[in-house]
């Protein structure tokens, strides 16, 4: 039985040409959570994603998954990027995009089986998503895009899930598959962050809450830490929403 937390993060300083963008940050992730990040903009969330994955340099300190360093061929983490930062017009289907999410399965030399297509195809499912397996995705609407890179990362089969602001701008109706689909992943005990921008819905949407701006202002249970005091400092005062969202925790 692993003992150790899902993501440990220490003293993790990240820059972008000498400007620290991240600073001193320090947290322990708890299993099987659901956690919500939020911050204002260029808070430094999306790098901090960037940073647990292994995919940008620190200046300082470390992030172990599971105790170990991060091993970049593995299913351990699967990634869910902004929409906006995805080539849509590249011309693949649907279905081959989900399938990349069986690749690190494969030996050096290997090949796609069968069952990692069926895995595949029922991911797609799983978010509605079937009829469009052969489209191109740049024939699909937001919300559908969405809902592929969700089911890419849904075939890793992944003990952790980060995902970068999955619900924005997506419609109703996609956004209720994903609340969904995010409370599966939690009844199978997986751990999952999810960089988040609508300050409404933290309450209704997740257990913990991680609250940023360039450093970490708090980090713990939703009920504990998501006020109006911890809104002020994370974003500078400046939301007229605070008290009352404070209130909406509080009862």
């Amino acid at each position: 039985m692993n003992e150790h937390p899902p993501i440990e993060v220490h003293d993790l300083t990240v820059a972008y040409r000498k400007k620290p963008v991240l600073w001193d940050i320090d947290f322990s992730i708890p299993k099987g959570k659901l956690i919500g990040m939020i911050g204002p903009n260029g808070a430094g969330k999306s790098t901090l994603l960037k940073a647990i994955m292994g995919l940008l340099p620190l200046v300082s300190g470390f992030v172990k998954v599971y105790g170990k360093p991060l091993n970049k061929k593995n299913n351990q983490i699967a990634y869910v990027p902004q929409r906006e930062s995805v080539d849509w017009d590249f011309p693949t289907s649907a279905l081959d995009v989900v399938t990349m999410g069986r690749y690190n399965n494969l030996s050096l030399f290997g090949r796609l089986k069968k069952e990692d297509i069926e895995i595949a195809r029922q991911s797609l499912d799983r978010l509605g998503m079937s009829d469009y397996a052969e489209r191109q995705i740049s024939q699909l609407s937001g919300g559908q895009q969405q809902r592929v890179f969700l089911a890419r990362a849904l075939t890793q089969n992944s003990e952790i899930y980060l995902m970068d602001e999955p619900l924005a701008g997506v419609d109703a109706s996609t956004e209720l598959a994903i609340i969904e689909l995010l409370k599966e992943l939690k009844e199978q005990n997986k751990t999952v962050i999810v960089v988040h921008h609508d300050l409404h819905t933290v309450a209704d949407y997740f257990d913990w809450v991680m609250m940023l701006n360039l450093r970490m202002v708090k980090f713990g249970p939703v009920d504990e830490v998501f006020n109006n005091e911890n809104l002020k400092i994370t974003y500078g005062g400046k939301l007229n929403l605070l008290s009352e969202m404070a209130e909406k925790v509080a009862q």
